[in-house]
């Protein structure tokens, strides 16, 4: 059975924004090894649309954007849209009662599928479908933006942390 695992980059006073910090190039290639690693990726509309930058090829990419883009087409996606009519390669639309779509796909796959959105993950946390949760925590302060909790905290215990990089501590949780 498949762990989702809901993980993202946050501020030290619980924001998530790409556009204010972004990953060092230790943490890039540590997304890398983990987007190599997983059965697929779970996302809510909005953060697909931003993630779907991986599916066209850039010039002025480093080998590790080139390396994080073909992890990321490889695997396949699933998303979570009422909007969306449909989606790009290697991904999905998620349809129907969301409970019963997630819990079969846990069922058919074997490791880690990657949820991405804090709105989806709040949906994903109120049916009890979250199985760990990983904060990517950054030295910096934003004020304001889109919390990594979009609802209430639910009950956790920290499993595990580690450091990566000079300046990025990640803290895994899971649901008590």
């Amino acid at each position: 059975m498949a762990k989702l695992v809901f993980g993202m980059n946050q501020s030290l006073d619980g924001y998530v924004d790409h556009m204010a910090f972004g990953p060092s190039p230790t943490l890039f290639r540590h997304f890398i090894e983990e987007a190599r690693g997983q059965v697929g990726s779970l996302y809510g509309r909005r953060i697909y649309e931003i993630m779907r930058y991986w599916d066209d090829d850039h010039p002025e990419w480093n080998a590790d954007e080139q390396a994080f883009a073909a992890a990321w087409r490889n695997q396949p996606k699933w998303v979570v849209s009422r909007s969306l009519t449909s989606v790009g390669p290697n991904a999905g639309l998620v349809e129907g009662d969301l409970e019963s779509a997630i819990r079969a796909l846990k069922a058919e796959r074997d490791g880690e599928i990657e949820v991405a959105g804090p709105d989806l993950a709040q949906s994903l946390t109120e049916l009890g479908l979250i199985d760990e949760y990983r904060i990517y925590l950054h030295p910096v302060v934003l004020g304001r933006g889109k919390p990594y909790f979009a609802g209430p905290r639910p009950p956790l215990r920290l499993s595990a942390h580690d450091r990566i990089g000079e300046d990025v501590i990640r803290l895994s949780y899971v649901p008590t």
